[in-house]
């Protein structure tokens, strides 16, 4: 590859171009990234990052343009002629063998035939493992590490494969704010040790923390660029939506209400037939934002699934307004007045080959007026679907387009839309601004505060402790299946939600 020098860009993209027929996805983009640098690259979903980042990866060949690694123009065919020039691309959804050690995971793909030599390979891991400051047992299975450990174990593999650049997409998208601190802190130490970094994120404060430079894009172009300490949070928003954006929310006049949820003695198990939720109490009153906030894994995701009846609690009781939920039965929960947005839009929120029109419909399909004595009726389905699209604001090419073809903030949007129509009692809203922009999430928050006003009772569960302060009344802190700690929004403070949310009573 030959010297690498600190004031050549270890990459550089010139005028990169790429046509999805008549979608102009990269309209002449530059992005350069030098040694022992951590570049962010923002824009709203849409703006097309990933596929610039997917064109630099080799995923995708771009119609014009040139791109440049360490000063020798490039052209790759697949990924793997981007790995052997020392590129590594690591996505938020990690592509790990859950059932294989972390060794088998690294050398997947780098090492095999019938010379095998595990013992070196082990050796070659845990010398990179010390370099870098990233401690993993090689010979743990993979099902068995936190989300954290698997991001380090993503890393390992780029590092053992001598990558020297870095693509990380939306990396910290599932990780808990002490895991987002200790994957910074990997970071650093690895531009320490002359590695170069492009860096995804929608988390503004995020990319203020741990980048040296910021570029910017919106619809496919730039439309900025600054070094990071010469920039702000509020000026890199209004650059990626093209508009100031609020910074601070209205919450209404709507005084909180009678409790319209109350869960009582709620014990649910996870997949391991562990306690995820153990004797849980919580009340939420109409006209109010509960946030409930907690470390990943400490039952919020059994806690949201059993409120909707997708997993039936072992014991305890889930009414609204007086009347008690029969335990899993989903159907039930929509009846009682309950809207659920999930915290995987395209797992568990939608059926992404289906169109839109069809994913709309899907809570209230066997109901009037979609449906009479069993029968669709394609003219109300239609009316429907207009109807949420123009209210929802969701860009879409119709309501026959399949919903794998827009962007996140859409589809999220797919989602309110359904769930909200019929005004609900109770909305169960988990993680639900995760991986989206900064223009999506102020959409999505306005939207549960109007909900909030018209007096529906909002369980906001959320890892992002800036969107529990902006939006809750009362705070709640999850740990280990319990509650640990409760306050009204007027007497919260982070030292003592960190400490609830680490165990800690005070």
């Amino acid at each position: 590859m030959g010297e690498i020098l600190d004031n050549q860009p270890a990459i550089e993209m010139r005028n990169i171009t790429k046509r999805f027929v008549d979608v102009l996805a990269s309209d002449h983009v530059n992005l350069s990234l030098y040694p022992k640098e951590v570049v962010a690259l923002l824009g709203e979903n849409g703006a097309g990052k990933t596929t610039l980042m997917n064109i630099l990866f080799g995923y995708y060949q771009y119609d014009e343009g040139d791109i440049f690694v360490h000063g020798k123009k490039v052209s790759f065919s697949t990924p793997k002629d981007a790995i052997a020039a020392g590129i590594a691309m690591i996505h938020q959804h990690f592509t790990l063998v859950p059932t294989q050690t972390v060794l088998e995971n690294v050398i997947i793909g780098v090492e095999g035939g019938f010379f095998l030599n595990l013992g070196r390979a082990k050796k070659k891991l845990l010398e990179i493992e010390k370099r870098f400051g990233l401690n993993l047992d090689p010979d743990a299975i993979v099902s068995s590490l936190s989300i954290g450990k698997k991001q380090k174990l993503e890393i390992l593999k780029a590092l053992y494969r001598d990558a020297e650049i870095l693509i990380m997409d939306e990396p910290t998208a599932v990780l808990s704010p002490t895991e987002t601190q200790e994957l910074f802190g990997t970071l650093r130490t690895l531009v320490d040790r002359g590695k170069s970094i492009i860096f995804i994120s929608h988390k503004l404060n995020e990319v203020m923390e741990i980048s040296d430079r910021v570029v910017v894009l919106r619809a496919g172009a730039n439309v900025a660029e600054r070094e990071t300490s010469g920039t702000t949070i509020p000026e890199l928003a209004t650059l990626m939506v093209g508009r100031e954006l609020l910074e601070r929310l209205d919450h209404g006049k709507v005084a909180a209400g009678a409790t319209v949820l109350d869960i009582k003695g709620l014990t649910v198990k996870d997949e391991a037939g562990l306690d995820a939720v153990d004797g849980l109490d919580l009340e939420v009153r109409g006209g109010e934002i509960i946030g409930l906030a907690g470390v990943s894994g400490n039952g919020q995701t059994e806690l949201s699934e059993a409120l909707f009846g997708l997993l039936r609690p072992e014991s305890g009781e889930i009414v609204i307004l007086g009347a008690k939920v029969p335990a899993g039965k989903p159907a039930e929960a929509i009846r009682a007045g309950m809207a659920r947005i999930p915290e995987d839009r395209i797992s568990t929120g939608l059926f992404m080959d289906l169109s839109v029109k069809d994913n709309m419909i899907l809570k209230n399909h066997t109901e009037a007026p979609i449906s009479r004595r069993g029968l669709i009726n394609m003219k109300a389905i239609r009316a429907f679907a207009a109807d949420g699209i123009a209210r929802f604001q969701i860009k879409t090419d119709g309501m026959e387009a399949p919903s794998k073809s827009l962007s996140g903030g859409n589809l999220q949007k797919i989602i309110l839309a359904r769930e909200l129509a019929g005004d609900p009692k109770v909305i169960i809203a988990c993680q639900c601004t995760r991986g989206l922009d900064v223009g999506a999430m102020e959409y999505v928050h306005q939207t549960l505060l109007r909900e909030k006003e018209k007096g529906a009772a909002v369980l906001l569960i959320s890892d992002d402790l800036d969107e529990i302060f902006l939006l809750s009344d009362r705070i709640a802190v999850i740990y280990e299946g319990r509650i640990m700690g409760m306050t009204d929004i007027a007497e919260a403070n982070r030292e003592r939600i960190g400490l609830w949310m680490s165990g800690v009573a005070s």
